[in-house]
């Protein structure tokens, strides 16, 4: 008989043809040859099976058809597959921003008193997150604004220095509306960032004296987690347990601002408490402990003394984090922000999102001076509101 992997002597030379004897008549499987047939295929299918173990060594993951387990059948895989998508969720949400007074710029770029703008990255935050933009403009007529807030599914309220007048009355009454619309059972989250945390302490204490002064201005920073706190339903719900980790450990977010509350004052005062539950706290220059996220009881409202939206999308600042797991902690932040605004029931129509979006302005370059906010979106009315 040929041999699989080469010719085989016997089978031409004569000489070589023997008289089987009788205690091998019964033994012809046990031939060279036919030996072949058994070992050859158990080897070839050995080294395939150590192949694949060092690979799964080596990669640590493999696609379905790397497996060689018979777990991907293409016969199987078809677009029917796909999960159909939760009718309670809005896949299409649009998130309000309150507009801030001036341009972003110390007047570089617009002196008109009247003006008011956005930071491009606070649309940035959201748009990276699946969701579109309206701008709040907090001085324009106020039917206006409350119309647009109607077309909404969340609010945010950004960084800056206006604490009173008509900014803090506007944020005052916003906040408000936030509120109704979650008692009558619309889930409608607000992000407050900075100036917007400052605000939310000021009008929920009803005390515009209750802040404190910190020494925190252009400072990367840790959070540290309050003991036996539970994230179950915060922002930081989906970090991964080592994202978690550094968190505490590395300087991951960015600080700026003079400033803030301390834990004890937000104990201290009883409209504090009764509202927010006190997440994190970061030390400031002077190593003071400052309140640094908070989230509301029983409404999904959660403040930052920290800029979540500055690691991707700001340059200005010297100590702006941009490592990978900064870029990171930017992601899951806003993430979690427009995965609440999703829960909202609001389904505006969509011609009237379309002609309220931010994409009806242009942004405004300003990054050349190497400090500050890189783009901004700028609004000047006609006529200021009184």
């Amino acid at each position: 008989m040929p041999s699989l992997f080469g010719s085989n002597p016997s089978s031409s030379d004569p000489a070589n043809d023997t008289v089987p004897s009788p205690s091998s008549s019964c033994s012809s499987s046990s031939s060279p040859d036919m030996w072949n047939y058994f070992f050859i295929p158990i080897l070839l299918c050995l080294t395939k099976e150590l192949s694949l173990a060092k690979a799964q060594t080596s990669t640590g993951l493999l696609l379905p058809n790397q497996r060689g387990d018979g777990s991907a059948d293409d016969s199987l895989i078809s677009f029917s597959s796909c999960a159909n998508a939760d009718p309670k969720l809005y896949y299409r949400p649009v998130i309000g921003i309150l507009s801030h007074p001036g341009d972003g710029a110390s007047g570089r770029l617009n002196n008109d008193t009247n003006a008011s703008y956005i930071a491009a990255s606070y649309v940035k935050f959201v748009e990276a997150a699946g969701a579109r933009v309206i701008p709040l403009i907090y001085n324009e007529p106020e039917e206006i604004l409350f119309q647009k807030l109607e077309l909404v599914n969340g609010v945010l309220f950004t960084g800056g220095w206006s604490k009173y007048g008509l900014y803090y009355d506007i944020a005052k009454k916003i906040f408000k509306k936030v509120i109704e619309k979650n008692d009558r059972g619309d889930h409608f989250p607000l992000y407050a960032i900075c100036l917007g945390f400052e605000l939310l302490t000021m009008i929920v204490s009803e005390d515009k004296n209750i802040l404190e002064p910190f020494s925190a201005s252009n400072q990367a920073s840790s959070l540290q987690f309050v003991e036996n706190v539970n994230i179950e339903g915060t922002v930081f719900q989906r970090f991964p347990p080592n994202l978690l980790q550094k968190l505490g450990t590395d300087c991951l977010v960015m600080q700026n601002h003079r400033c803030g509350i301390s834990p004890e004052k937000l104990q201290n005062t009883p409209n504090l408490s009764r509202f927010f539950k006190i997440l994190t706290t970061s030390t400031d220059k002077n190593n003071k402990v400052y309140v640094s996220t908070a989230q509301a009881h029983g409404y999904p409202v959660t403040a930052f003394q920290w800029h979540p939206e500055k690691n991707a999308f700001e340059w200005g600042l010297s100590m702006i984090p941009h490592s990978d797991d900064a870029i990171e902690v930017t992601q899951h932040v806003a993430n979690f922000f427009i995965r609440e605004a999703r829960r909202s029931l609001n389904r505006p129509a969509a011609q009237k999102v379309l002609d309220s979006l931010i994409y009806n302005y242009s942004p405004t370059y300003c990054g050349k001076a190497g400090k500050g906010f890189d783009e901004v979106y700028i609004f000047t009315l006609r006529q200021a509101r009184i």
